[in-house]
């Protein structure tokens, strides 16, 4: 596949979100890894403050500035930014009404913290803001990145974060807030912005994902791919798996194949376990097989189950993944 042969040409702003407890961090920072390929600069952004993307590329907590945290396949840089609540409000204040002062008195007496509970929309707006101005940012005629990957909050929440314009209607009719709050929806609804899903092979995930495609569709903000993450290979045959789920395995051949291995003592009693677990497995691999065929939706993206667990070089391999189907 060529490096223009992708299915998301022309987009540059990724929104990555998913059910809590899908690898939704993983997966935006596998993305990233694999839109930098090939030389370019991508910008990956945490706006949870949970510090995910730290640990996944084993560097030091992010402060609240661009660092690089990694390099890509063909030389690519991705760039991480851990948002801070707090510093990104000032930030807005001296952008907008040129109050950086004000704004760190307001931090130590604490009415940030008020304003963004009274107020939440803002601090969606402030979030979003960010990450919009990072798409938008140049460096002389070029942008400065050539993608940026966001790492949203749950797919719960999705639409309603990304729903800028209707937080902003609630603070604001017009001046700054309202205008910048239109800018950021610009490039939210813009076709270089795509929301990505990704969900696991069982019910609650997958349910999640089919309402979260058709709330954030109705709300006219482009759909990009879902991202089955954590997909396990069924390691026995079809005709295999359909006897172990319907308790047919034959208990008297598994046994000899383990005493052909060498494994004379307690044969008998290993087949036993080992059918039932291929039973086990057959069951996991039918309802597996069920949740994937509910998810019609187009791209997908298959992420397979990493036995060893997440490290680095396990991000590399989902990038490369990522790759390989066209994500990137």
């Amino acid at each position: 596949m060529s490096v223009e042969d992708t299915d998301w040409d022309g987009v540059r702003l990724h929104i990555v979100t998913g059910k809590g407890g899908t690898g939704k961090t993983t997966v935006a920072a596998a993305l990233a890894l694999a839109l930098a390929s090939g030389g370019k600069k991508v910008l990956l952004v945490e706006v949870e403050g949970r510090q995910g993307v730290a640990q996944l590329f084993d560097v030091p907590p992010l402060p609240y500035e661009e660092r690089k945290v990694a390099v890509a396949h063909g030389g690519g840089e991705v760039f991480a930014l851990a948002i801070d609540t707090e510093e990104a409000l000032i930030e807005y204040l001296e952008m907008f009404y040129n109050l950086r002062r004000a704004g760190k008195a307001l931090t130590k007496l604490g009415v940030i913290d008020f304003v963004t509970t009274i107020a939440p929309g803002l601090r969606d707006v402030i979030l979003t803001g960010k990450v919009s101005e990072s798409v938008r940012r140049k460096e002389g005629k070029r942008f400065k990145y050539d993608a940026v990957v966001m790492d949203a909050p749950p797919t719960g929440r999705i639409t309603q974060f990304l729903n800028v314009s209707d937080e902003v209607s609630n603070l604001a009719k017009v001046g700054p807030v309202r205008n910048h709050g239109d800018l950021v929806m610009s490039v939210i609804r813009s076709p270089q912005t795509r929301v990505h899903f990704v969900t696991l092979l069982e019910e609650m995930p997958v349910q999640e994902t089919l309402d979260g495609i058709r709330d954030l569709g109705q709300s006219g903000i482009g759909i990009g791919g879902v991202m089955v993450n954590m997909e396990r290979p069924a390691i026995l045959s079809p005709e295999a798996l359909e006897a172990a789920g319907k308790g047919e395995l034959d208990l008297d051949e598994i046994t000899r194949g383990l005493k052909a291995s060498g494994l004379e003592q307690h044969a008998a009693e290993f087949a036993a376990a080992l059918a039932a677990e291929a039973a086990e497995h057959s069951q996991r691999t039918g309802l597996e097989q069920r949740e994937k065929a509910r998810i019609t939706h187009r791209p997908r993206y298959d992420l397979p189950f990493l036995p060893d667990g997440m490290d680095l070089a396990g991000l590399y391999e989902l990038a490369q993944a990522l790759r390989d189907q066209g994500a990137a």
